[in-house]
């Protein structure tokens, strides 16, 4: 496949300032002041380097930015968040969406659009007053549309399945500086390829997307003593396939930090932490809760009636941009063997510079294909199991290999890949063995319609 020029020349102050002219947000380069909070992402383990930034305001505006790339010989990255970064974007022209925040939500018809820069806690404030829920993932501040086009697994996606599955029409700015309207009709494959295979295939501006109805949710987490990991997480194998698809839940093996942000009992512990959805009343919940709270006595409880703006409490993700990585793995089942596994590597005891190590149930809705097929992968997997660590301090270059430790120690029951948007910085192979023949073909002819000198190469570039 051809690809953009490279090296890369000088920027010339005279394209510069006819990028600048052509929109209507900011233009900034690396010298200027406001460059660096422009391009800012959540993961600080990749400080963006990027050539030029572009402060996108408005559809015409990504259009001006991707066209004036295309013309420099330049790589186009967008983000909005910075969640999903995972490399330092050199020479790219950044696209940022942040200021494209336009939401409608539409009681009746349970529907909303979303502009590209829309953080799910915006349209989370705007659905819930209907009685509406958004299938966000287990932090409120991503974004939108980038968590969706990677599929989107979310606290209620037993009950629901992927984001990707809801979404109805989208807005995109191809390689070419075009806006197709994508959808079910218009663009049938490029419809199938966005929901699932994340951002190869050009800038969505806009999404519309289903809201499903939820009446009452009872979640929260559960925070044991990391000494009682070893039978919780044997309990949880055998407990949670017997849960019903309105539930859905995960174990996580925690070290926190002696952050004094942290509740005192939870600051700079090793701890065992359940988290647990139901779609339902505190009479069933608890009911089905019983067996894990048999086991051992919580150091702290959070489980009870939840209010879905207050979703954030259930994993208790950071805040805070900081230096991450991580992987993930999928898993066809979660025999004994594999949780010895996990506890030989990550278990107490063990001196590992791992922040999290989290099991996740899969299956219910997740397994099924959406009403409108896509390429959501690994429907499949019986379990996720993300692998996360915070490479600071004396013990960084350690990070990495404890965090490839545990993916590799799962091998034997591993699908070979995981699911998208936690892949990470994930070997190329795994990228490759997310989709299997004929779906990568698929994927592939789509890229080299829309994309053929891969304008759009950072992130998961799903180029041979």
């Amino acid at each position: 496949m051809t690809t953009v020029s490279s090296p890369l020349p000088a920027l010339d102050p005279a394209d510069v300032a006819d990028l600048a002219a052509a929109v209507a947000g900011p233009v900034l380069l690396p010298a200027d002041p406001a460059f660096a909070e422009e391009v800012g992402g959540f993961n600080l383990c990749h400080p963006v380097h990027a050539a030029v930034a572009v402060g996108a305001t408005s559809t015409a505006d990504v259009v001006a930015a991707v066209r004036w790339a295309a013309r420099t010989g330049r790589r186009v990255a967008v983000q909005a968040t910075g969640h999903g970064l995972q490399s330092g974007l050199d020479g790219a022209v950044l696209v940022s969406t942040r200021r494209m925040d336009a939401l409608s939500v539409d009681a009746a018809a349970r529907t909303a659009r979303v502009g590209a820069g829309v953080r799910w806690r915006q349209l989370i404030a705007a659905a819930v007053p209907h009685g509406l829920a958004p299938l966000c993932g287990s932090s409120s501040s991503v974004g939108t549309v980038g968590f969706t086009l990677g599929g989107g697994a979310g606290p209620i996606g037993r009950a629901f399945g992927f984001a990707a599955d809801h979404v109805r029409r989208l807005e995109l700015v191809t390689a070419a500086g075009e806006v197709l309207d994508v959808d079910a009709e218009r663009e049938p494959e490029l419809f199938w390829a966005l929901r699932g295979g994340k951002g190869n295939f050009g800038i969505v501006t806009e999404l519309e997307t289903d809201l499903p109805a939820v009446d009452a949710l009872y979640g929260g987490g559960a925070f044991f003593p990391g000494a009682d990991a070893p039978a919780l997480l044997h309990a949880f194998r055998e407990w949670a396939p017997t849960l019903p698809e309105d539930t859905t839940t995960s174990i996580a093996l925690l070290r926190l930090p002696p952050d004094p942000g942290l509740p005192e009992p939870l600051r700079g512990q090793f701890l065992t932490h359940l988290r647990f959805t139901h779609l339902g009343g505190a009479d069933r919940a608890e009911e089905l809760l019983a067996p894990m709270r048999a086991l051992a006595t919580p150091v702290v409880d959070m489980i009870g009636d939840l209010p879905y703006t207050a979703l954030d409490s259930i994993h208790m993700d950071p805040a805070d941009p900081l230096p991450y990585c991580y992987e993930a793995t999928t898993l066809t089942d979660l025999p004994e063997k594999a949780v010895d596994a996990v506890l030989a590597v990550a278990g107490p005891g063990v001196d590992v510079p791992l922040a999290m190590v989290e099991i996740r149930q899969l299956g219910g809705a997740f397994a099924r294909p959406a009403a409108v097929p896509n390429a959501v992968a690994q429907r499949d997997a019986a379990y996720m199991v993300f692998v996360l660590g915070v490479p600071a301090g004396p013990a960084a270059d350690a990070v990495p290999g404890a965090v490839r430790s545990v993916v590799d120690g799962l091998a034997s029951w591993s699908t070979g890949s995981g699911l998208l948007n936690f892949l990470g910085s994930a070997v190329p192979e795994r990228l490759r063995a997310l989709w299997g023949e004929p779906d990568r073909a698929r994927l592939c002819a789509v890229k080299r319609r829309y994309d053929p000198a891969n304008l759009f190469a950072f992130g998961q570039d799903l180029t041979d």
